[in-house]
């Protein structure tokens, strides 16, 4: 049993780390915002972008974009935007895991293999606290950047697929299960605080609110990966 992870919803709880830098850019600047609401608004603008764009650009292209619409609908300064965003990016490695994930947490499931598809370009995926749990098999790790592709594009699903063989995946954001559950993919839900299902999406058949609570369900939605 191949068993892939999200790494910005499931395994990381990325609105605590983006939103505590942005407080830290924000008390600099002296904006009357805070860090939650503009990241709040780069993640939703962020994901749009990954949603409609047309080939596969770099996160990083897409993030600046992003960043500079939210900070125009923030009525903030956006002539730095590109050094913003660039910023941000950078802040990833000191996101935070989930008090629920470790390496012993996920060496416990049982599988067979661990890997990583992430909507996230190979080089920021690098540094994350995801990958320094050292679990992940790098033969087993997606990336937008290898798929060519972004979530929720049922394309990067299946090139997963055509990669990795059968495998399980481990969703928490609407989007996610969105494109496993359209691409057949068996997906198991990672319930996190902040992500909620869309209310017009697919929803998965199995969910879980820990990963303690996993190993059963994975056994479960393996079958229908076989």
């Amino acid at each position: 049993m191949i068993v892939t992870f999200d790494v910005f919803s499931a395994l990381t709880d990325s609105r605590a780390g983006g939103s505590r830098f942005l407080d830290t850019v924000v008390g600099e600047k002296g904006w009357s915002v805070s860090g939650e609401e503009i990241y709040d608004r780069w993640d939703a603008l962020n994901k749009e972008h990954h949603r409609t764009v047309a080939r596969w650009v770099p996160f990083s292209e897409l993030s600046a974009l992003a960043t500079e619409e939210a900070l125009k609908q923030l009525e903030l300064p956006s002539e730095s935007a590109g050094t913003l965003s660039n910023a941000l990016l950078g802040s990833m490695v000191d996101w935070p895991l989930w008090p629920d994930v470790s390496a012993a947490s996920l060496n416990a499931l049982g599988a067979t293999g661990l890997g990583l598809l992430s909507n996230i370009d190979d080089q920021l995926l690098a540094g994350t606290a995801a990958m320094r749990l050292d679990v992940f098999d790098p033969g087993l790790i997606v990336t937008s950047e290898r798929a060519q592709s972004y979530k929720p594009a049922v394309a990067l699903y299946r090139r997963a697929t055509e990669l990795l063989g059968p495998f399980v995946h481990v969703a928490s954001s609407a989007r996610d299960v969105r494109g496993a559950v359209s691409a057949g993919i068996p997906c198991v839900r990672l319930a996190r605080p902040g992500h909620s299902l869309d209310a017009a999406g697919p929803s998965p058949e199995w969910t879980a609110d820990s990963v303690s609570e996993l190993p059963e369900l994975l056994a479960a939605a393996s079958l229908r990966s076989e």
